[in-house]
């Protein structure tokens, strides 16, 4: 009830979201299965994303938070954050996809897990820079997006039963094993954050050129929104 009241809360104070169609596939992945889609708005900051876990957290409080935008029923630490968007996968509508935009989509989902993946790992060697824990579940979030219109599009997933650290493409398993081999201090691995996220920018650029598909733009422009905040982050 407590839920409730604070969802209600949050759009009479006029915070606005986009939210996902409730298909079979978005309930499986646990995305609308009782953890809260909307939370409280902080000020907006340059380490914040619009598709995130949401997770409240001491350094989001003091200002140095990555930021989230979609919450597990925690409070949302968006001190530092972006705006709240909510996942986008989305109320926007169908569209058609020729065959290589459909092969731009599947080399995404790729993007996405490379960069959860990464990030987790670098969390692991270096604690310190907390923006990898919190950045890898955002991409978590942006990973679930993509696989929704995978799915929606009857396009096979590439991610599907891949291990971390593990790619069906050549030359995304060659980017991740020298971005990982080549972080060998702190600056190095956030330097790798940059170059991940420039590399996202870039691909979601070329993939929205062309693109008619309502949904699928709509995800792109909101994965591409959270690489800008992601790459300020790690720029810091």
């Amino acid at each position: 009830m407590r839920r409730k009241v604070a969802v209600i809360g949050g759009i009479a104070a006029g915070v606005t979201t986009l939210a996902l169609v409730a298909t079979p596939a978005i309930a499986s992945s646990g995305v609308l299965s009782g953890n809260g889609m909307f939370g409280r708005s902080g000020a907006a900051g340059p380490g914040g994303c619009p598709m995130s876990d949401g997770a409240t957290n001491d350094n989001a409080r003091a200002g140095t938070g990555a930021g989230y935008g979609m919450g597990n029923g925690a409070r949302m630490g968006q001190r530092q954050g972006g705006g709240m968007m909510g996942l986008a996968a989305s109320t926007a509508a169908k569209g058609t996809l020729t065959e290589s935009q459909k092969t731009a989509l599947a080399g995404v989902a790729q993007d996405e897990k490379l960069a959860r993946d990464l990030y987790l790992a670098l969390a692991a060697k270096y604690p310190n820079d907390v923006q990898f824990g919190r950045i890898a579940r955002a991409e978590l979030m942006h990973l679930t997006a993509v696989r929704t219109l995978l799915d929606r599009y009857g396009i096979a997933d590439p991610t599907k039963g891949q291990a971390a650290g593990v790619f069906t493409s050549v030359p995304v398993q060659k980017l991740y094993d020298t971005l990982l081999a080549g972080a060998t201090d702190s600056n190095k691995a956030l330097a790798a954050g940059v170059t991940v996220e420039k590399t996202d920018i870039a691909d979601i650029t070329k993939a929205l050129s062309g693109l008619t598909a309502p949904d699928v733009t709509q995800v792109y422009e909101n994965l591409r929104a959270g690489s800008e905040r992601h790459l300020a982050a790690f720029s810091r």
